[in-house]
């Protein structure tokens, strides 16, 4: 059943951006160091949040500004309530998801330890049903100047050809290699993957610049690889190629922080800006997510963002708010 929220787009009204994925809960505690087996480790702080790649990305565009739409599947059961609940205090669409009554939805527990600043996750995946072609509306989806998918599966190739024959511009995450990814990517505008990508794509050889150039021949407009604490590499068909360089800034919790960037990314594209200087503004947002705990307390605000890159300043009093928010959040508050 389609889930009706308090955010509902009304006919003919646009968006900036509408995602597709797979919703989930995440499950957060932060540790100073992973315990050895029959040995415990004392919890430093905890945070339930909602997670998933695609619906983090457009928690964090919609945390900036833009105005963001989201199709998914979550359960009938609390973690689906919970997800729903967590769209809706991000000021997400989530008009045009689905409810399946009998399904469970995904949780994570992720462990994030502060001697090496890595993350450890324990993945369930739910019995929800995964969203399918005909539970697309393709008027909704052309309201959105840019869709952002990160999976090649029926519904996302059909979404992406309704956004091109439309005049959109699709926007891919990709987190890892496969074969078959290479086929979708002309289909893409914006590609932009992780450095397991690039490592797996290339396997060492050629230089960034060559490989961004071989992956924008094959169509689309712009290619950027994401290196973590280096920063990010590009090249677009206007401006060539760039290299923007990483933040250094306190870690707490790197959950996240590669999807965080995407959104931002994505706010990025719906104001124009170039592509350099809008892979220099992702480093920004990633950088002042990962001090704090989980994948979505931590997203700062447009004015934030902007005053950390002119001063290198961070002001977090709405990320200590919502830090609070989800250390204390439950079933209960649903």
């Amino acid at each position: 059943m389609p889930y009706n929220n308090n955010k509902i787009t009304t006919a003919g009204e646009s968006m900036d951006i509408v995602g597709i994925g797979r919703p989930c809960i995440d499950m957060i505690s932060v540790i100073e160091e992973l315990p050895k087996p029959n040995h415990g480790s004392r919890v430093l702080d905890s945070s339930t949040q909602g997670g998933g790649v695609v619906p983090t990305a457009m928690v964090a565009a919609s945390r900036l500004g833009a105005k963001v739409g989201f199709i998914g599947v979550s359960g009938g059961c609390r973690n689906g309530a919970m997800i729903r609940k967590d769209f809706i205090y991000n000021g997400v669409d989530i008009s045009h998801s689905v409810i399946d009554e009998e399904g469970i939805s995904d949780f994570a527990i992720v462990l994030s330890d502060l001697k090496t600043h890595g993350r450890s996750i324990l993945y369930k995946p739910g019995t929800a049903r995964r969203i399918k072609p005909e539970d697309l509306d393709r008027d909704y989806m052309e309201r959105a100047n840019f869709l952002h998918l990160a999976s090649y599966d029926e519904a996302s190739r059909l979404a992406a050809t309704w956004m091109r024959e439309a005049g959109k511009k699709v926007v891919y995450d990709a987190s890892g290699y496969s074969e078959e990814l290479e086929s979708f990517i002309p289909q893409i505008d914006v590609f932009i993957a992780s450095e397991f990508y690039y490592n797996k794509a290339f396997a060492g050889q050629g230089t960034y610049e060559e490989n961004c150039l071989k992956v924008l021949e094959m169509g689309p407009e712009a290619v950027v690889f994401t290196l973590g604490e280096k920063g990010c590499v590009g090249m677009s068909r206007e401006g060539g190629f760039f290299m923007a360089e990483g933040y250094r800034t306190p870690v707490v919790d790197t959950v996240g922080a590669g999807d965080v960037y995407h959104g931002a990314f994505l706010f990025g594209l719906t104001k124009g800006w170039d592509i350099p200087y809008i892979a220099q503004f992702s480093n920004a947002v990633s950088a002042i997510k990962i001090g704090a705990i989980g994948g979505r307390a931590g997203i700062p605000s447009y004015e934030t963002t902007l005053k950390f890159m002119e001063t290198g300043e961070i002001d977090d009093r709405e990320i200590k708010e919502r830090v609070e928010h989800y250390r204390r959040w439950s079933l209960y508050d649903i």
